[in-house]
């Protein structure tokens, strides 16, 4: 029960990261963010792919809740984006961790 428990924790450190530095983009830069790898110099390409990557689940989640052809919200769209926004969050979430621990580790 507590490695379920753990495993829930790494997943909101993710998705909490992803939010946060989402909002943090828009509201910096005044555009949407989105996946996107390209730039106008090889610097901002760089940038687009790390913010992507720590974007991504909270993109991923917003993407799954758009409306297709019919104008209706698909269930399975929904839940592929969740599935594959809790699943990068848990990677995400264990880098951050992972970092924030060897830094502590390394300052006692």
């Amino acid at each position: 029960m507590s490695q379920l428990v753990l495993a829930l924790f790494i997943i909101g450190v993710g998705l909490c990261t992803a939010g946060m530095l989402t909002h943090l983009y828009q509201g910096l830069f005044r555009e949407t963010a989105g996946i996107r790898i390209y730039g106008a110099s090889p610097a901002r390409g760089l940038f687009n792919l790390v913010t992507t990557f720590f974007c991504g689940p909270y993109i991923m989640l917003r993407l799954g809740w758009q409306s297709g052809e019919a104008g209706q919200i698909s269930v399975l769209n929904v839940l592929l984006a969740a599935f594959i926004a809790f699943a990068w969050s848990f990677v995400t979430g264990l880098i951050i961790l992972g970092s924030y621990v060897t830094v502590i580790r390394a300052l006692v």
